[in-house]
């Protein structure tokens, strides 16, 4: 992948990228830090890229979010960051975040079913991209959604 096809594609989705991992992480200033790490890590890689960059990169993040979580001595989050919970982005996310009552109960649930639950419905990608950023199988993605829609059931409706 040549520098000028990199930056192209970075452009193309660094709102989403930056959506998502502050959602991860509850600090803007802080996931503009995860993304930065992910963004380096994807360049230096770049050469070897290929398939869907969204997802690569996504990857990424998400692998840095994980390491940034065990580098923290006690893996706590700062999860009830106001920044978190006024982000904007596509149609679908801006409907979804204008409720606050679902940006609490999102802030209340464990990461990997927040993870799955914003990359499902917030940034509307399929099981099937969503299970290669999580490293996970679709069915174990598909937990994540059932289970984490079930916990901010249970947090909306207290």
């Amino acid at each position: 992948m040549t520098r000028d096809r990199f930056i192209s594609e970075v452009r193309t989705c660094q709102g989403q990228l930056r959506r998502f991992l502050t959602s991860l992480c509850g600090d803007a200033a802080h996931a503009d830090d995860i993304a930065q790490e992910a963004l380096v890590r994807a360049y230096v890689t770049s050469e070897r890229f290929i398939g869907n960059f969204k997802a690569w990169l996504f990857r990424i993040a998400y692998n840095c979010f994980i390491d940034d979580l065990r580098r923290r001595p006690d893996g706590a989050v700062d999860i009830d960051s106001r920044e978190a919970m006024h982000l904007t982005g596509g149609a679908a996310s801006d409907a979804s975040f204008e409720h606050e009552e679902l940006q609490r109960a999102l802030t209340l649930i464990p990461e990997k079913e927040r993870t799955a639950i914003v990359l499902f419905y917030f940034e509307d990608l399929p099981i099937k991209e969503i299970s290669k950023i999580m490293d996970a199988p679709a069915g174990t993605v598909k937990y994540y959604l059932s289970v984490g829609r079930g916990h901010l059931k249970e947090h909306i409706s207290q």
